[in-house]
C-alpha cells in the first residue's frame, strides 16, 4: 500500500511539474514545432488548462448535487482533452523526425505521396442496454442505485462529450440522442467511445469529510462486522472516488478536488469496418465490477448508427471543360462542363448550371467497377482521349473524353486515379452517400427534482412491508434513522 501511494504521489508530482512548464512557456523548444498547426494545439492545451482550473473551482464551491456532477464531468472532459492534445503534439513531432530521417537517407527510394481524402464520420442514436435483476426492475426491491453517466468520444485530436444522464433501475437503456460529427477523419480512423459513471448518491458531499463522519457513526452503531463492511464501502479504495476506473495513467492527472468523480465504466473502439448505413450493435469492454459504487449492470454491448461521408463523395474533386463522345454515336461530340463527384461524372451544358444546381444534361458512372484508360495520341490533333467504360446490363458502354491539351488530359487522369484510390480506401462508404444528421445545439441540462437525503429516503421504512435501504432488520433500521436524523440536523 505504501509503495502504491508513493507511486501515485510521484505521478502527480511529475504531472504538476509538466503542467507548470506548459503554463510558463518553458517547455523545450524541440517539443513544440515551429508551425502554425503546433501553435494551434498549444493554444488548445492552454485553453483546456484554464477550463480545468475553472471546473476545479466550481466543483469546490458547488453546494447542489446536480451542479457538482456537471462540474466533475467538465473536469474529466478537460483532462482527457489535454491528454489527447499532448499525444497529438508528440505524434506530429515524431512524424517530422521520421520525415527528416527519410530525406537524409541516401538509399531512400521513391515515395508514393498519394494520400486518401478526408471525410466526415458521425455517430448517432447511441443506446447502451442495461440488465437489471428481476427483483430490482419488476418488483422494485433493493437499494435504489442511481448513477450519473456520460460518454466521451475521441477521434484523433477531436474529443466530444455527450449530455449527462441520470440512470437508475427504472431505465432499460442509457440513451444519448445527440449526433456527434468528426469533420476531418481518414479511412484509418479509430473512434474510441468511453462510458463514464459516478454514483450520484454516495460520492457527493459539499465537504470531503462528511461521508467519513457519517460512516464512522454508522459503523460504531452497527457493530464490528457489519460496521467494517459499511465503512469499507464508503472509504476510498480500488473502487472508490480516487480510482481511475481501470483507465491508463493520465499524462496530466485529474486534480484531487472534494466532490463526485467519474470512473471509466466501459469502452470500445470503432473503425471503418463498423461503418454501415444503419443501426448496429457493437461489443463493449467493461471495467470495474459489482463491488464498485459506480457499477451499472451492462449487457456488454452498445447500439448506434455509425456513418461516414468521404469528401470524394460530397465535394467536387475535379471540374472543367470536356468534349464527350458516346460509343453509340461515334460522329457526335458534345461540349460540356464536367464535374467529378461521388460515383458520377456530371456533365452540364454551361458552367453556370453547376452553381445554379441545375440538373446535369447527363451523367457518366465512375465507380469501383469503372475502367478508365488514356488512348493513343490522335495523329490528326494534339489532343489525347480518355476512355471510360462501364457495364450496363451485361453490355459494355464506353464514353470518350477529349481535352484541349496534354496537360489537361494529365490533370483529368490524375484526378480519376486519385478518385479510385479514395474509393478503394473508404470501401463501403463509397457505394452511396450515407446520410449524416446535422448535430443540434446542445440543450441546457433539465432541472431535475430535488433529491431527498438518505434520511428522507429511509423514512418509509416505518411500515413493516417495506424493505430497509441498508438493512432488513427493523430494529437496527430505526437506530440508523435516528443517527441519520441527528447527522442531518447537525449540518
Amino acid at each position: 500500500m505504501f509503495c502504491r501511494n508513493q507511486t501515485a504521489r510521484a505521478t502527480v508530482a511529475r504531472g504538476s511539474a509538466l503542467e507548470m512548464e506548459i503554463r510558463r512557456g518553458k517547455f523545450r523548444k524541440s517539443a513544440f514545432l515551429d508551425t502554425s498547426q503546433d501553435s494551434d494545439i498549444q493554444k488548445k492545451i492552454d485553453h483546456e488548462i484554464r477550463m480545468r482550473d475553472g471546473a476545479c473551482k466550481l466543483l469546490a464551491a458547488c453546494s447542489q448535487k446536480d451542479q457538482a456532477l456537471e462540474a466533475a464531468k467538465s473536469l474529466q472532459t478537460c483532462s482527457t482533452r489535454i491528454m489527447a492534445y499532448m499525444s497529438e503534439l508528440q505524434r506530429m513531432k515524431e512524424a517530422q523526425v521520421m520525415q527528416k530521417v527519410t530525406r537524409r537517407s541516401s538509399d531512400a527510394g521513391p515515395m508514393d505521396d498519394r494520400l486518401p481524402c478526408k471525410g466526415k464520420v458521425a455517430i448517432s442514436d447511441l443506446r447502451i442496454p442495461l440488465m437489471w435483476k428481476d427483483t430490482e426492475y419488476f418488483k422494485n426491491k433493493g437499494e435504489l442505485h442511481r448513477c450519473a453517466v456520460f460518454c466521451l468520444l475521441q477521434l484523433g485530436g477531436e474529443i466530444f462529450d455527450t449530455e449527462m444522464v441520470i440512470v437508475d433501475r427504472t431505465l432499460t437503456d442509457i440513451c444519448f440522442d445527440s449526433a456527434i460529427v468528426f469533420d476531418e477523419a481518414g479511412p484509418d480512423f479509430q473512434m474510441r467511445v468511453e462510458l463514464y459513471s459516478c454514483c450520484s448518491e454516495d460520492e457527493y458531499s459539499a465537504g470531503g469529510s462528511a461521508p467519513r463522519k457519517l460512516a464512522s457513526k454508522l459503523s460504531s452503531s452497527l457493530g464490528r462486522s457489519a460496521g467494517k463492511k459499511f465503512r469499507a464501502a464508503m472509504e476510498p479504495g480500488p473502487c472508490g472516488p480516487v480510482s481511475n476506473g481501470g483507465a491508463s495513467p493520465l499524462l496530466l492527472p485529474v486534480p484531487s478536488v472534494p466532490g463526485p468523480k467519474y470512473h471509466l465504466l466501459a469502452h470500445t473502439t470503432l473503425s471503418l469496418p463498423h461503418v454501415q448505413d444503419g443501426f448496429r450493435t457493437h461489443d463493449l469492454t467493461i471495467s470495474g465490477n459489482e463491488e464498485c459504487s459506480y457499477w451499472l449492470p451492462l449487457y456488454g454491448s452498445m447500439c448506434c448508427r455509425l456513418a461516414a461521408q468521404p469528401h470524394c463523395m460530397t465535394q467536387q474533386m475535379m471540374s472543367g471543360g470536356l468534349k464527350v463522345k458516346c460509343a453509340g454515336d461515334p460522329q457526335s461530340w458534345t461540349t460540356v462542363n464536367a464535374v467529378l463527384k461521388g460515383t458520377s461524372l456530371f456533365c452540364y451544358h454551361r458552367p453556370e448550371d453547376v452553381e445554379a444546381n441545375v440538373q446535369p444534361a447527363f451523367t457518366i458512372a465512375v465507380n469501383k467497377e469503372t475502367r478508365i484508360r488514356a488512348s493513343e495520341k490522335d495523329p490528326h490533333s494534339k489532343a489525347q482521349n480518355i476512355c471510360i467504360s462501364n457495364q450496363y446490363g451485361g453490355e459494355e458502354v464506353t464514353h470518350t473524353l477529349t481535352t484541349d491539351g496534354r496537360e489537361d488530359t494529365h490533370r483529368w487522369m490524375e484526378a480519376f486515379w486519385q478518385h479510385f484510390y479514395d474509393m478503394s480506401q473508404w470501401k463501403q462508404c463509397c457505394d452511396a452517400v450515407m446520410k449524416i444528421e446535422v448535430p443540434s445545439p446542445r440543450k441546457p441540462a433539465p432541472v431535475t427534482p430535488k433529491q431527498g437525503s438518505l434520511y428522507h429516503e429511509m423514512a418509509p421504512l416505518a411500515t413493516p412491508s417495506c424493505e430497509g435501504l441498508l438493512l432488513q432488520d427493523n430494529a437496527v433500521s430505526a437506530e440508523i434513522r435516528a443517527l441519520l436524523s441527528s447527522y442531518y440536523n447537525d449540518r
